[in-house]
C-alpha cells in the first residue's frame, strides 16, 4: 500500500538518486542565493522532481520547497514541506553529510517524515504517534552513561561564532540541519543546536525527536508549530535546541548564551 509515508521514502530516495548523479567526491560548483546560502544544479533538479512527484501524487495538498514557494498555503489542511538538499556547502565540497528532506503536515503540525542521507546510506523516518526509525529500526534518545566518558553535542558554525557555549560536552559540526537534529534522536547526541534553519530543515528532526523520545524546542520560547497560513517562512528562521531529556534542555539553555 503506498501510503503518504511510504511515497515520502519512495521520493526521498529517488531525489537522492538524482543528486548521486551531480556528486563528486572532489567538490562541485555553488552558486550564492540572494540570502547568501548555496545552490548547486543537483539542488534545482531533485526540488523540480520532488514538487512534480507530489503535485501527481496529491494534487489537493499544498506544497512549500527551500527552492520554490515559501509560502504556506491558505487553505489546505495538509501541506508538504521539502528541502531537496539540505547540506548543500558539504555537498558542493564533496563531503558526505547531506540529504533531501520530505515532511508532510497536517493542519499545522508535522505528521511524518522521510529523512534520506544517500552517501552514508541513512533514512530516517517518522509518523506521528508511531515512533522514530533508522533504516527501519526503531530509534530513541539516550542519557549520557557514566560508563560512557564522551558525549557530544552538536551545532553549526553560527553556533560558535554567535553563542557563548560552556557545555561538559564534545562539540561536532556536521554540516546539515536535519542531520545535526537528528543525532539526538537515534541515541548519539545528548543535546544539538541550530541557530537559524527554516522550517524545511528542522520539520523533520522536529517529529523525529519527539517521537524518539526526546525534547525539541525554540531556545527563545517562541514556537513554529502550528503553520500560519500566509506567512512566507523564507523570512522565519528559529534557534533550535533537542535535547535527551527535559534535564538537559535546561542545561542546554543554560549554557548557550548569545554573544553581546
Amino acid at each position: 500500500m503506498n501510503t503518504p509515508l511510504n511515497f515520502s521514502i519512495e521520493i526521498a530516495k529517488e531525489a537522492g538518486n538524482i543528486l548521486m548523479k551531480y556528486y563528486r567526491a572532489t567538490g562541485i560548483q555553488a552558486n550564492k542565493k540572494a540570502d547568501k546560502s548555496a545552490v548547486t544544479e543537483g539542488d534545482l533538479a531533485a526540488d523540480e522532481f520532488l514538487r512534480c512527484k507530489i503535485q501527481q501524487a496529491y494534487p489537493q495538498d499544498g506544497l512549500i520547497s527551500e527552492e520554490a514557494g515559501t509560502v504556506y498555503p491558505k487553505g489546505k489542511s495538509a501541506v508538504w514541506v521539502i528541502d531537496p538538499l539540505d547540506g548543500t556547502t558539504n555537498f558542493s565540497l564533496g563531503l558526505h553529510h547531506w540529504g533531501v528532506a520530505i515532511n508532510r503536515i497536517i493542519d499545522g503540525l508535522p505528521e511524518l517524515t522521510a529523512l534520506y542521507f544517500p552517501i552514508i546510506d541513512e533514512l530516517f523516518t517518522a509518523q506521528r504517534g508511531a515512533g522514530a526509525f533508522l533504516n527501519g529500526e526503531r530509534i530513541q534518545v539516550k542519557i549520557p552513561d557514566e560508563n560512557q566518558p564522551f558525549s557530544f553535542f552538536s551545532c553549526c558554525t553560527r553556533t560558535i561564532r554567535n553563542y557563548n557555549i560552556n557545555l561538559r560536552y564534545k562539540t561536532r559540526v556536521l554540516g546539515t540541519s536535519a542531520y545535526g537534529l537528528s543525532t539526538v534522536a537515534r541515541g548519539n547526541a545528548v543535546l544539538a543546536f541550530e541557530t537559524t534553519p527554516k522550517i524545511w530543515d528542522f520539520a523533520g528532526s522536529w517529529l523525529l525527536t519527539e517521537e524518539a523520545g526526546g525534547i525539541i524546542r525554540v531556545l527563545d520560547g517562541s514556537t513554529p508549530f502550528p503553520l500560519v497560513p500566509g506567512t512566507d517562512y523564507k523570512t522565519k528562521s528559529y534557534p533550535i535546541l533537542a535535547a535527551a531529556t527535559p534535564e538537559l534542555w535546561t542545561e542546554g539553555q543554560q549554557n548557550i548564551i548569545p554573544k553581546k
